[in-house]
């Protein structure tokens, strides 16, 4: 819809009809034509597909008004009124007077209930807006007297056996007896107590009379059988159709028999719409929806409450990305042949992130749209973090945040979909290619928009914000999408942090409203700790954020047992092996422990470190394939003799050496798991120091969102396109002057080219030249895009002519050979 309130396009459409009610137009471009500049711009920003490219005059802007795809657009973009005018309009005699409209969305007489009859005058209140917004999107034209929906617009609405209408209505009496045999008719006709007429389309209007005669009509029903009135209240509110027996039942054959029920085809029969009408009291819809339904606060809380509950998720958020990217810079999962993150791998980054594979698939598709992930590009293509994580990671929290918010708003990646089917039967993988759905941008910040709408602290019941977006922009296809798309919305809004305790947080209303929501959440964080506090049972407690560098080394040193407002790690013989494989050493732990600890070190961790470190490189591995070397040998016999080992090929070369079949690295962990603590030595016989560089992938861009359409054009563009439009029409539309002592030439269709020899061209624009005269041009550019244009020429040389271009505004120089044809304008047009 164009911007402005409802009631100012209603008012400038009643401004239109009113303009076109002195000389009605006889189509959608003369309608167009009367339009001022602004109502022409208001067009071009609703419907941008119209603007691909620039319409050279009006006939083409209705023509491509017109078209399936840009009407099939349009309708896909009205709210749920002014799709059902257009509806009612589509089941409408066309064409229609403005109270037969009215009769379709309000209904005939007096409506029982107040209920009822508050939805027929809502409805009769807010018919103007809605058929101004048809108006402005040039979907309906002609003052109210003679309403029109254009062609393709009716083609798509109005109801067919193969496309039932949203309406429930049939096709009319004249359409479902197309086919019928005249004789056929006459007993009708007959039957239902109508004179015979001469011809079957005289009998069919006054079949078409009689149904939509109420008080006939009511005599008619009056005498049907009870079991009559059952069938036609099963079919009234549709489907209209309905299958019989080639010996029906005789209320169905009085109904058939009088033309209330009319066959389809052998097994079918329909109701006819004029009957239906009747039956529903005029209405074309069982439910009218002319007000948006209410999204008010189901719940208010504190807003401190929830900006600090939104607070402690989105701190949680940031720990659960820099987790996932950490855990793929040393060996990320490879990429599949088709894209795409493999299930397996899916169900590993679940697993160690500790939550669901969804849940799993939203913060790898988050960290994706963020550019803090990528795949790598090389032969062997895997996932890793990209250079921008490092920048990122630098960041404080509260500027971290705003990076990952903002690429959520405005992904079209939908990692909800992730499990399931496309088209073709094949399983939606995360990251891969086929996940991207245009709409998703506009419908998260839609539903962000109705929480900022509440008061501070208000979280409305979902479903409520359901119903608004499907009253909004109601879904015409059987996908649903947008309806998930608004649940995965509020779900993912809440564990981003976006919004806390279902009411949107005071650093997301930045977010939505393009602030930077940095200084509002920095508060709301706790500052980083520099400490943890020991405790006897081989844990520590960090009872907030830790700082980078400690964070890093105890992340070595210990594993996470649990997370939440403290993180408890858990400190085992395998974790300090990996940090003594790390380089550190015995010393340098007990060191780092002492230092950042505000509890004394327990006697259990120490001796745990100790004793760790006293074995750790007792035994050293090296490549031989590869061997063991032990200056104990009474170990070496002991690891012959386990039979664990047996796997690893172990014979001995001298007392203090054992060669293995094994590679390094699979001695290693075979020794391992055997409960010794190997050690890695380089060929000079020194300890080789396990620490894996952490690997980035070459520079990588966030993937760019899949747009739902052109853009919406600026007020600069719009300004161009009207000029350029109304200059073409009044190319396409100037009087020609008659060449004089010649016969008349023909004159060129609407948007045909003028066409004229090369003799006669090059004489009349030299003519033009030495008069001063404007001319009327038909032109080719190299392209080969055809155009008309009007130019005063004031140059005429070389194949070229220069002059003035009253289309173009501007001067500009022509070669002769790609003008089709030239006319002279009457006097009074330039």
């Amino acid at each position: 819809m164009p911007e402005g309130s409802p009631q100012g396009s209603a008012t400038a459409s009643t401004q239109r009809s009113a303009r076109e009610g002195a000389n009605p137009p006889r189509s959608l471009a003369e309608a167009l034509r009367t339009r001022d500049d602004a109502a022409l711009a208001a067009l071009l920003h609703a419907r941008p597909d119209l603007l691909n490219p620039v319409p050279g005059d009006v006939t083409q802007l209705a023509t491509r008004a017109g078209t399936r795809a840009s009407v099939v657009r349009a309708l896909d973009r009205l709210d749920r009124f002014a799709l059902q005018t257009a509806e009612a309009l589509a089941v409408a005699p066309d064409p229609c007077p403005y109270p037969v409209l009215e009769t379709l969305l309000t209904g005939t007489g007096a409506r029982t209930g107040d209920a009822e009859d508050s939805t027929a005058r809502a409805a009769r209140d807010a018919l103007p807006r809605a058929l101004g917004t048809l108006r402005d999107q040039a979907l309906v034209w002609g003052d109210d007297d003679r309403l029109r929906l254009v062609r393709t617009a009716r083609e798509l609405l109005a109801p067919s056996p193969q496309r039932p209408s949203p309406t429930g209505l049939g096709p009319t009496v004249a359409e479902a007896t197309a086919g019928m045999s005249p004789t056929r008719i006459q007993e009708i006709v007959a039957a239902a107590g109508l004179p015979a007429t001469h011809d079957p389309v005289s009998a069919v209007a006054a079949l078409t009379g009689l149904f939509t005669d109420p008080e006939r009509m009511s005599a008619l029903l009056d005498e049907a059988p009870a079991e009559a009135h059952q069938v036609l209240g099963r079919l009234v509110w549709g489907p209209p159709y309905g299958e019989v027996t080639p010996n029906p039942t005789p209320p169905v054959r009085w109904l058939r028999d009088r033309g209330l029920l009319l066959p389809a085809t052998a097994r079918t029969v329909v109701l006819p719409r004029e009957v239906a009408l009747h039956l529903r009291g005029g209405l074309a819809h069982r439910r009218t929806a002319p007000v948006a339904p209410p999204v008010g606060a189901q719940r208010e809380h504190r807003p401190q409450l929830v900006d600090a509950n939104a607070a402690g998720q989105a701190l949680a958020a940031l720990g659960t990305v820099e987790e996932l990217v950490k855990s793929w810079e040393h060996t990320g999962p490879l990429v599949l042949r088709a894209g795409g993150l493999s299930v397996r791998d899916l169900k590993r980054t679940a697993s160690a992130l500790d939550t669901t594979e969804q849940a799993a698939a939203f913060w790898i598709e988050l960290a994706y749209a963020a550019g803090l992930l990528a795949s790598d590009g090389e032969t062997d293509e895997r996932y890793a973090p990209t250079p921008a994580f490092d920048d990122w990671a630098e960041l404080p929290p509260a500027g971290r945040w705003p990076v990952l918010a903002s690429a959520w708003l405005a992904a079209t990646r939908t990692p909800g979909l992730v499990g399931e089917q496309d088209a073709k039967g094949r399983t939606l993988a995360a990251l891969g290619p086929d996940l991207d759905r245009s709409p998703a941008p506009e419908v998260r910040r839609r539903v962000l928009e109705l929480l900022a709408a509440l008061p501070e602290g208000g979280s409305p019941d979902p479903e409520a914000v359901l119903e608004r977006l499907a009253w909004e922009r109601p879904e015409r296809g059987t996908s649903g999408l947008r309806a998930r798309l608004a649940r995965w919305t509020l779900h993912d809004a809440e564990v981003l942090g976006v919004t806390g305790r279902g009411a949107l947080s005071v650093f997301g209303r930045a977010l939505l409203e393009g602030r930077d929501p940095q200084p509002l959440l920095a508060p709301l964080l706790p500052e980083p700790v520099d400490h943890v506090l020991l405790q006897a049972d081989l844990t520590a407690v960090a009872p907030g954020p830790l700082r980078r560098p400690l964070g890093d080394v105890l992340a070595v040193l210990a594993d996470v047992e649990s997370k939440g407002g403290a993180t408890v790690y858990r400190f085992t013989p395998g974790s300090v092996r990996r940090a003594l494989d790390s380089g550190q050493t015995a010393s340098d732990l007990h060191a780092f422990l002492a230092e950042h600890s505000r509890t004394p070190v327990p006697q259990p961790l120490a001796y745990l470190i100790d004793d760790v470190a006293r074995r750790h490189g007792h035994l050293r591995v090296g490549a031989a394939s590869s061997y063991v070397r032990c200056d104990d040998d009474a170990m070496l016999g002991e690891i012959l003799a386990d039979k664990r080992s047996a796997a690893l090929g172990l014979r001995r070369l001298a007392p203090t050496v054992l060669a293995a079949q094994a590679e390094p690295g699979a001695l290693l962990d075979g020794l391992r798991a055997m409960g010794y603590a190997p050690a890695a030595e380089s060929r000079t016989g020194d300890v080789l120091v396990a620490r894996a560089s952490a690997y980035r992938t070459p520079e990588r861009t966030a993937p760019v969102p899949v747009p739902d359409g052109p853009p919406v054009p600026d007020a600069t563009l719009l300004g161009a396109a009207v000029r350029a439009i109304r200059a073409g029409d009044m190319a396409a539309t100037a009087v020609r002057k008659e060449p004089a002592g010649t016969p008349a030439a023909p004159v060129p269709a609407p948007g045909e080219l003028p066409r004229t020899s090369p003799a006669e061209t090059l004489a009349t624009v030299q003519a033009a030249a030495l008069t001063g005269s404007a001319v009327w041009i038909g032109y080719v550019n190299a392209e080969g895009a055809a155009s008309q244009r009007v130019i005063a020429p004031v140059r005429v040389e070389g194949g070229f002519v220069t002059g003035y271009d009253h289309t173009a505004d501007e001067v500009r120089t022509y070669p002769l050979h790609r003008i089709t044809g030239v006319a002279e304008l009457a006097e009074d047009q330039v």
